[in-house]
């Protein structure tokens, strides 16, 4: 039995998972509903997270709840990047929660607290003056070409905050997984792909899910 107990705990050594760096919050908003407190506090805890949450099921407000706390930790603003539609609503929405977000185009509309702004507008900013940010829509960073994928990255890689919020990464498209594991500084996805993937036959762009890390995998993206 010893035997058996050591194995195991071998085996747990093994396993890949990711160390949170946030804090524990304060109390969540009561207008938000059970599960999406639990969700808010799992993510500040986390420190970089991920929130991926099917349409309908309110990730603006998780994410302005997040960015909330965020800023009242730190004392440092949040921006929240968004599509170009979306901006302005999520604006609105803060209203509802009785968060002020501000719609900015450049760093000098920047007020203190939490900011919103186009992903197109993103060259106009100092992202270092910033303690968190939001990627809403994020699978939107599959959308971009390799130059605007790596700004992002690149911009935001000393900021201590991250969430990443969006109802669709397709559980089959492993590059965009790969996209917000790098994104937010749990494993760059040259990592992911040779640790948990293979080349799928004699073509160098597309990788396959070893079988025997099938579920490894899918517990390391469940911890962030």
């Amino acid at each position: 039995m010893e035997d058996i107990m050591n194995y195991q705990d071998f085996l747990d050594s093994k396993r890949i998972f990711v160390k949170p760096s946030g804090f524990e919050p304060t109390e969540i908003n009561p207008l938000l509903f059970n599960f999406q407190r639990d969700i808010v506090r799992w993510a500040l805890m986390k420190g970089r997270a991920a929130i991926f949450a099917g349409t309908g099921l309110g990730k603006t407000a998780m994410q302005l709840e997040w960015a909330k706390h965020v800023y009242q930790y730190t004392g440092g603003n949040v921006i929240i990047l968004a599509p170009l539609a979306v901006a302005q609503q999520t604006s609105q929405e803060g209203l509802k929660f009785g968060i002020k977000v501000k719609l900015c185009r450049r760093q000098e509309d920047v007020e203190p607290g939490i900011n919103v702004t186009n992903y197109e507008m993103l060259h106009n900013f100092d992202t270092s003056n910033f303690a968190g940010v939001i990627l809403d829509e994020s699978s939107i960073l599959k959308s971009f070409d390799g130059r605007v994928r790596n700004e992002i990255i690149n911009y935001f890689k000393d900021t201590p905050y991250k969430l990443a919020c969006t109802a669709t990464p397709a559980p089959n498209d492993h590059m965009e997984l790969g996209n917000h594991a790098e994104f937010l500084q749990v494993m760059s996805r040259t990592e992911m792909l040779a640790m948990f993937f293979v080349h799928d036959g004699g073509e160098t762009n597309k990788w396959r899910l070893k079988g025997h890390a099938r579920k490894s995998f899918w517990e390391w993206v469940a911890s962030w």
